[in-house]
């Protein structure tokens, strides 16, 4: 299976993404705030349709507009303190409108649907180097605010009065997300995208252990979902999406089960 070319980078792909959205997820579910990764998702798909329609590269430009709302998100909350998921909502719309809009006049030139569900055959080198170099910043500039996020993450308030510069850090991290999404594109799709935000550290949550533990965790219940749901995929002859995203599922169903088994034990 993975002696072509095309498994080749989706397996690189694949690992990269294992290990950047369980990272990133981590801080976005237990700031309550899963929701970004859907809304940010979504906006992706817009980005997607103006590098179609004018002819650079989908994953750029799906980043920088990604980027651009994940700024907007953390601008709003000024203005919408007490009604934070209407920014989600206002700037999922606007995307999926621009992104709709666009797609739908015929000039994408390309097969959207790649985008949407994602596609084991069209990560390219190119691709795969995009993705490799918005790992690497990703994952290093967490690493080097670690600490402070994992303050803001529990006591955003609290981080504030210490001096940390909350703000700033709120728009770097919404950066990150960004880059997150954009890189996965092309393995898990659109549609599907948040998903893998979510349930990998749903399930290492069931493990009721300290943050570092989740976090080690969620990175290798977000492996075990994606590189099974890429040979499953590759298999039945279907888009990784969904296989990804019912694999995320099914792990976290045994994982609550299996749990649930012991205790009465």
């Amino acid at each position: 299976m993975f002696q072509y070319g095309f498994m080749q980078n989706a397996l690189m792909a694949s690992i990269l993404i294992s290990i950047l959205f369980p990272i990133v997820g981590v801080f976005l579910v237990l700031k309550r705030y899963s929701m970004m990764g859907d809304t940010l998702s979504h906006a992706s798909f817009a980005g997607v349709a103006i590098g179609l329609i004018l002819g650079y590269n989908p994953i750029l430009c799906a980043f920088i507009f990604t980027a651009l709302c994940g700024l907007s998100i953390e601008f709003l909350r000024d203005y919408y303190k007490k009604y934070a998921e209407l920014i989600l909502v206002i700037l999922l719309t606007f995307s999926v409108g621009i992104g709709i809009t666009l797609v739908s006049t015929g000039k994408a030139g390309a097969n959207v649907n790649s985008y949407l569900f994602g596609s084991i055959l069209t990560v390219t080198k190119s691709d795969l180097y995009i993705m490799l170099v918005l790992s690497i910043i990703s994952i290093v500039t967490i690493y080097f605010l670690y600490n402070e996020l994992l303050y803001i993450t529990f006591d955003e308030e609290g981080a504030k009065v210490s001096g940390v510069k909350v703000k700033v850090i709120n728009y770097v991290f919404a950066l990150l997300v960004g880059a997150t999404i954009s890189v996965s594109l092309r393995i898990l799709g659109i549609l599907v995208m948040s998903s893998m935000i979510a349930l990998p550290v749903a399930t290492a949550l069931q493990m009721n252990k300290g943050f570092k533990h989740t976090l080690i965790c969620s990175i290798l219940f977000g492996f075990i979902d994606i590189i099974l749901g890429l040979v499953i995929s590759y298999f039945i002859n279907c888009a990784p999406g969904g296989t990804i995203a019912l694999t995320s599922v099914f792990v976290l169903i045994v994982v609550i089960a299996s749990k649930r088994v012991l205790s009465k034990a």
